[in-house]
């Protein structure tokens, strides 16, 4: 808008050195800038669908009595946050470093955050357009999410998903007792990224699917070894091995019977007591002497 008077005797409007509006006559040959009103008192154009590239000074030149005078008005473009380029969904292996980047635009510039939307919680990991990662453990997996602010519009958000792989990890593998005649069921659960694939060894034989009366299943995380009819010779130590692209683990799993010692802790115990009887008949033995 440029407020003008009676005296004045010519208007224009200039977008820098470039005349937009002499008086009505328009010499801009952008459509967007049309004329809003030319009165006594008021002298205003507008611009439509404005864009960054209108940014900058305008200025309302007038002539009063053969004095020219001007008005500068400096439009200022704002623009809401946009995230322009992303890096894609990574997977990579434990250990290694990993750089996502996130550049976004806006105006004013967007301050870009990344955090870790983990299960433990969401965290801010970094407040710049490149987060990097060096030695990468499999708890920095999951979504990174990146969001651009400048306080326009709502933020631009955008996410990231990192796998991380890891050799298997065999996290529970338990002694169980059966009694003969009775199922008994082995159970193995391992950790790792991708999936391991499991293998079962009495000794150094492997066992097969559906052989002896035996079932192997694994799914996801977890393999079973069941016996539907457990006879004296199914008892002893089995092996249960995971494999993945990374490596492979074993655990050792007892199947035991009744009243049978199994646990390494109950083992240890029984030594306790021996040498704990042995001490006391030793004693006497040196106090009757």
């Amino acid at each position: 808008r440029c407020t003008v008077d009676d005296r004045v005797t010519r208007v224009a409007w200039l977008n820098r050195s470039t005349i937009l509006y002499a008086g009505n006559d328009k010499w801009s040959i952008d459509n967007r800038v049309v004329i809003l009103s030319n009165t006594k008192t008021q002298y205003s154009i507008r611009i439509h669908n404005v864009d960054v590239y209108d940014e900058g000074p305008y200025t309302c030149s007038v002539q009063t009595d053969n004095h020219p005078k001007t008005s500068r008005v400096h439009l200022i473009v704002q623009v809401p946050p946009q995230i322009v380029n992303i890096s894609s969904d990574i997977t990579v292996n434990e250990g290694s470093s990993v750089t996502l980047m996130c550049l976004a635009f806006g105006r004013p510039e967007p301050t870009v955050t990344w955090r870790h939307l983990s299960g433990k919680g969401q965290g801010f990991v970094s407040e710049d357009e490149y987060l990097e990662i060096t030695g990468i453990t499999r708890e920095q997996s999951g979504e990174y999410e990146c969001s651009a602010v400048n306080d326009v519009a709502v933020p631009d958000v955008r996410k990231v998903k990192v796998t991380v792989n890891y050799p298997p990890y065999i996290s529970n593998a338990k002694n169980t007792g059966a009694s003969v005649g009775q199922k008994g069921i082995l159970q193995c659960e391992a950790s790792a990224v991708p999936v391991a694939e499991f293998q079962w060894f009495k000794e150094d034989t492997r066992l097969a699917n559906g052989l002896e009366g035996v079932r192997i299943e694994s799914k996801g995380r977890l393999s079973t070894l069941t016996f539907f009819n457990v006879s004296e010779k199914d008892y002893g130590n089995y092996t249960c091995v995971a494999t993945n692209q990374l490596g492979n683990t074993n655990a050792s799993i007892i199947l035991y019977g009744p009243g049978a010692v199994h646990d390494g802790g109950n083992a240890a115990s029984r030594v306790a007591a021996g040498l704990c009887l042995w001490a006391t008949l030793l004693a006497r033995l040196l106090l009757d002497f």
